[in-house]
């Protein structure tokens, strides 16, 4: 029998291969379960049923918005303007139903999202069409829809909203929070697009090598404008979830909550060079904060330190997205 009639030598089975692969597809829901049951046993209040829901509730304004960012960031992009679009949207969707006679709340909320969807479509534009970069339109928009906020309602904040308005924020459906069912709703139609649509696979293709994808065909022009209007019109969804949450509309409504979204995706691992990341690995990640500030409130610990355990945890998931893509 001569050498090349001997039989294929088995893979050898490598534990610490295995490992590292379970590890890079479920490291996300390991951490947010492996962090539950830490703050469970720091704090005993942390698994009553009155604080998980008080915990999706939190969760479902930031994953809404970052469900949004996650279709901006796979395109390689940023939107910064998402808390700045929440709260000029909720201003104007709030004032509709304020007062002896309020309007109709579908009107409200379809006005919330429809101006995030036209402010959204702005920033597609300058990005997409006139080619500047999406850190500079997206901060220019942060302070522009801020500004906005600001001269809607003169700087006062919009009371007194309808019950029917309210029902959005505290409203329940088969004992489940409104906020938490939409979030749900939102992030199912966001997977099944990216997982199921051609237009899921061009925004892949885009963000993975938008050179590549247009010499295939891909409009990736249009791809890009439609994220940053999808990005937008969530966040006036977000707006006016939160507005209905808080019973008013505040016009410093949204502050940094662009942080939280995009710590949300990055999280998830959604790679901010763009091609690589999922609407799962979001979910679990506007979950991670979510716990996170939970968990730190329970414990006392001041919001000051809070913001720099989130930034550090935002420039971890970076560093272990850079290393990743540094060993592919």
């Amino acid at each position: 029998m001569s050498g090349l009639d001997l039989p294929a030598k088995p893979d050898r089975f490598r534990p610490g291969a295995a490992i590292g692969q379970a590890l890079s597809r479920y490291g996300i829901v390991i951490a947010f379960f492996a962090l539950c049951a830490a703050l469970s046993l720091l704090n005993p209040y942390f698994l009553t049923p009155l604080n998980i829901i008080n915990v999706l509730r939190q969760a479902s304004i930031n994953g809404i918005l970052a469900i949004g960012q996650t279709f901006v960031i796979l395109t390689g992009g940023i939107d910064l303007s998402v808390g700045s679009l929440l709260a000029v949207c909720g201003i104007l969707g709030a004032s509709l139903v304020t007062g002896a006679n309020p309007g109709n709340p579908l009107v409200a909320v379809a006005l919330g999202v429809g101006a995030g969807l036209g402010l959204g479509m702005v920033n597609g534009a300058l990005v997409a069409r006139l080619r500047v970069p999406p850190f500079v339109a997206t901060l220019g928009m942060l302070s522009v829809a801020r500004g906005l906020t600001f001269i809607a309602n003169d700087g006062m904040p919009v009371p007194r909203l309808s019950p029917g308005f309210l029902t959005l924020g505290q409203g329940f459906i088969a004992g489940v929070p409104i906020p938490v069912v939409l979030f749900g709703a939102t992030a199912l139609l966001a997977w099944a697009v990216l997982r199921f649509t051609t237009y899921g696979r061009y925004v892949y293709a885009t963000g993975g090598n938008e050179r590549s994808a247009r010499t295939s065909g891909v409009g990736t022009r249009k791809i890009i404008f439609s994220v940053y209007a999808i990005s937008g019109a969530l966040a006036g969804l977000s707006g006016m979830v939160l507005a209905a949450r808080t019973t008013s509309a505040l016009p410093q409504a949204g502050l940094s909550y662009e942080l939280d979204a995009i710590a949300a995706v990055v999280i998830g691992g959604t790679s901010l060079a763009g091609g690589v990341g999922s609407v799962v690995g979001t979910l679990f990640g506007a979950l991670i904060i979510a716990v996170i500030n939970n968990g730190l409130d329970l414990m006392g610990v001041s919001s000051y330190y809070q913001q720099v355990i989130k930034g550090a945890i935002i420039v971890l998931a970076v560093l272990l997205d850079t290393s990743r893509r540094g060993r592919d």
